[in-house]
């Protein structure tokens, strides 16, 4: 979604939440809240992130920037919130990627700690996962795809972008419920897997919805189904894993803030009371949903620390079984 546009679709989103709006001239000379993003612009992360900075300074009275530190899966970024003053102007949005994968993959070898470092501020927005296989397995559905794996066992495979992940540990963890062997085919990110899947180059790939959602629509792959516990909003058609009897449900990826730990109370609070008032607003809600491709799901800092322990509880012990091991 291009800038111009995002802007629009906020202005008309947020009309409602603050009367009069802040102006520029009246941000002028205000300490700027900076926004630390881990992931490329354009992409996914950003675009969210930039969605909420966008309105951000209306409600808080000052500037708000987004600030991307590029590299190792979100890890640069969340250094340089590690190394910030707790004095209100910085946070982070991140993808629930960063938080539970590389705490649970990296451990010790991080530079910070998820509870030590970093206090939670709001939950954003949620996005389902999902597997979809190319048009030579002549799979329509989950169960389909396990007997083609059966009958091929030296081709079946999945992409996934990148290794230690959650799209790479959904895959493994759905085979061992299917009870087949899957070997993974990792890549440099989504673009180049989603191309390998059309090319025919691999049989399936799990990633985020939305990614594969356009080409399930035009033909050109098969969406099997989501890892989630119940059908998405964003696609209700699409069944869920569990639905055809694979019961892996844990695929629900989320996007939220953190700020520094002892980050002033008030201060938290306050980013927090904005965030919810922006995802309040039926047009910010729906320009989300058409727009990004991902669902409003607000969490307060107390929900978002309960939905980290509940991720890292249930993870920890699937990676340690996998037997997987990364180094930085």
């Amino acid at each position: 979604m291009t800038s111009p546009l995002r802007r629009r679709l906020l202005l008309a989103a947020c009309a409602g939440l603050c009367t009069p709006a802040a102006s520029y001239a009246q941000l002028r000379g205000k300490p700027a809240i900076r926004i630390l993003v881990g992931l490329p612009p354009g992409g996914g992360t950003d675009a969210i992130a930039r969605y909420f900075a966008d309105s951000l300074p209306a409600l808080l009275g000052q500037p708000v920037i987004v600030e991307n530190h590029v590299g190792a899966g979100g890890r640069l970024a969340a250094d340089v919130l590690k190394s910030a003053a707790p004095d209100g102007l910085t946070y982070m949005i991140a993808p629930n990627a960063t938080p539970t994968f590389q705490t649970l993959v990296f451990g010790k070898q991080l530079k910070w700690d998820l509870w030590r470092d970093f206090a939670p501020v709001a939950g954003l927005v949620s996005y389902p996962t999902g597997m979809a296989t190319g048009m030579q397995t002549d799979a329509t559905d989950a169960a389909a795809f396990v007997r083609w794996a059966r009958a091929n066992p030296q081709q079946a495979s999945f992409g996934t972008p990148g290794l230690g992940g959650q799209n790479h540990f959904l895959g493994m963890q759905l085979a061992k419920v299917a009870g087949i062997d899957l070997s993974v085919a990792p890549y440099k990110g989504t673009p180049p897997m989603i191309t390998d899947l059309l090319g025919g180059h691999i049989p399936a790939a799990v990633t985020l919805l939305q990614d594969l959602l356009r080409h399930h629509r035009t033909g050109k792959v098969r969406l099997l189904g989501i890892f989630s516990d119940k059908r998405s909003a964003l696609a209700p058609d699409i069944p869920t894993m569990a639905e055809q009897g694979y019961a892996v449900t844990s695929g629900d990826a989320w996007t939220a803030m953190w700020a520094p730990a002892k980050t002033p109370a008030a201060e938290i609070r306050r980013v927090q009371a904005a965030l919810k008032a922006i995802l309040a607003v039926p047009q910010a809600r729906q320009s989300l949903m058409t727009q990004l491709s991902v669902v409003p799901d607000y969490l307060n800092a107390e929900q978002m620390a309960h939905r980290q322990r509940a991720e890292l509880q249930t993870w920890e012990p699937i990676i340690r079984a996998s037997g997987f091991r990364a180094e930085l």
